[in-house]
């Protein structure tokens, strides 16, 4: 076997440079039955971040660490621990050696519902359950989605190809999820990426609040399987579409059920599955 010199990143391209947010380049061996070359590669990062509100950690999960802010809001609003935008009065991000905090300044009111809640997470990738404290806490009490624009195939198909098209976290790395905003028209307005498929919908609902955009006017779409947590959270921002690149559980399809809200699952640019409320799916695919 040959060993190739290595051959050094391209300026900007090293860990935690913010030309890319969120990857880092290490050294790699590209191997073959023949050869094996020295090279470097992107890798996604994978950082705990600390979510505190008024000094005190509320939940930690491994995350991507680009779009923090949106990454706060968001979880606040899906989690049920801020009603509206205006609940969190300030974000801090504060890099530490060991991590990210990221420092909330949430409303009086919220702040003592949040501790009658005494909920306490430690999150893993993806996990959107652990540490919750019971039963109880896992099905929340939400309304059903009024939200009632409806959406042509053809347009979920370009929405769905623009989606691909922007993943550029997972185009350097392949190791991030995505989920992406789309209007009627099919335009992906927003896309935001991470390692875990419930931050990048965090993320994304915390974008459209900041951005002061009606959710409610648009579909999410996720390059994951749909959960139960999915779900809840697309109907905690009054998202009256979910489609997902993969499969539903039994559960988020019960929850999509209860909640009105339309869950798509297999979603590619020429076919679907619908598994709730088709209604908002106008017409056949193109």
């Amino acid at each position: 076997m040959t060993a190739a010199p290595i051959h050094p990143p391209t300026p900007g391209s090293i860990p935690g440079n913010p030309v890319c947010p969120g990857t880092a380049v290490v050294a790699v061996e590209r191997r073959s039955f023949a050869r094996v070359d020295a090279d470097f590669d992107w890798v996604a990062e994978e950082i705990p971040v600390s979510l505190e509100y008024n000094g005190i950690a509320h939940a930690v999960m491994l995350a991507t660490p680009a779009d923090l802010k949106d990454f706060a809001l968001g979880f606040s609003l899906t989690e049920g621990i801020a009603a509206t935008p205006a609940d969190l009065r300030d974000i801090e991000v504060d890099i530490l050696p060991r991590g990210i905090a990221v420092r909330i300044e949430l409303a009086g009111q919220r702040f003592d519902l949040l501790k009658r809640r005494r909920r306490a997470l430690a999150g893993r990738t993806g996990c959107g359950l652990c540490g919750t404290e019971s039963l109880d806490q896992v099905v929340r009490g939400l309304p059903p989605v009024t939200a009632a624009a409806t959406f042509r195939p053809a347009a979920m198909a370009e929405a769905l190809a623009r989606l691909r098209a922007g993943q550029h976290l997972l185009g350097k790395t392949g190791a991030t999820h995505a989920a992406a905003w789309m209007d009627v028209g099919g335009h992906v307005a927003l896309i935001r990426e991470d390692v875990g498929r419930h931050n990048a919908l965090d993320k994304l609902v915390g974008a459209l609040a900041r951005r002061g955009i009606d959710a409610t006017a648009g579909a999410a779409l996720v390059t994951s399987r749909a959960s139960f947590e999915m779900v809840q959270k697309a109907a905690s921002a009054g998202i009256g579409m979910l489609a997902a690149v993969s499969a539903p559980t039994l559960l988020a399809v019960q929850t999509a059920e209860r909640l009105g809200v339309t869950l798509v699952g297999f979603a590619r640019q020429d076919r679907s599955v619908v598994y709730a409320h088709g209604w908002r799916l106008k017409g056949a695919a193109s």
